[in-house]
């Protein structure tokens, strides 16, 4: 962190990681990153695989999940994740570059439903509780799935909403309980539901950034 609430200072970990047991070759790279970003990773490697003829493998998880196949010698050349701690872990243990990480993406933390009118702009269908599950994804993976937990905690609904509560392992997968119904309701990142050039479906709330830490 630097100082600024509110935001996931996503940082990526440039170069071939130190204890990776297998470098890739000049013509593959293995890229790991987490599940928010992993739409846009799609286009950029397509756009960059057209550009070299280089590949590029891309592995999409949470940030812990990935985090943890670092540690354990994944052979990725690069990662991608949604919070700064991961990373500067990597690079104390050891496991990546000195000096390879920056930011390259700001996040925001939203409550969406697919349901148009269903979530207030101040978030107070929490409170009404009318419904059956609120999706959320894993706090002790995904930054996201923090940030959803210290809303809650902030507004003194986590342990009366606990028992309601659907657990992703990752914001992609939190994400699809909430666009297929599996979940009225659900915190995920503002890049999901808002696309550029097009509308957005359902209503959200756009969480305060004093209410959750990273």
């Amino acid at each position: 962190m630097t100082g600024r609430r509110g935001r996931f200072y996503i940082l990526v970990l440039q170069a071939a990681l130190l204890l990776a047991p297998a470098a890739a070759t000049a013509a593959e790279m293995r890229v790991a990153v987490a599940s928010n970003f992993a739409d846009a990773m799609a286009a950029i490697a397509r756009r960059f695989e057209a550009a070299t003829q280089h590949r590029v493998t891309v592995s999409a998880g949470s940030t812990g999940k990935l985090y943890a196949q670092i540690r354990n010698g994944a052979p990725f050349d690069a990662f991608f994740g949604a919070d700064v701690r991961r990373p500067q872990l990597l690079e104390q243990e050891g496991s990546a570059v000195p000096g390879s990480r920056f930011t390259y993406a700001v996040g925001r933390l939203v409550l969406w439903s697919p349901r148009p009118d269903y979530v207030d702009p101040h978030g107070r269908v929490l409170q009404r509780g009318a419904f059956r599950h609120l999706a959320i994804a894993n706090p002790v993976l995904a930054p996201y799935g923090k940030a959803a937990q210290e809303v809650l905690q902030a507004r003194s609904l986590w342990e009366a909403l606990s028992g309601r509560l659907v657990r992703g392992e990752n914001i992609g997968q939190t994400f699809q309980f909430v666009s297929t119904g599996n979940a009225e309701l659900g915190f995920v990142a503002w890049s999901q539901v808002m696309r550029p050039g097009q509308p957005l479906a359902g209503s959200l709330w756009r969480v305060p950034q004093a209410l959750y830490s990273q």
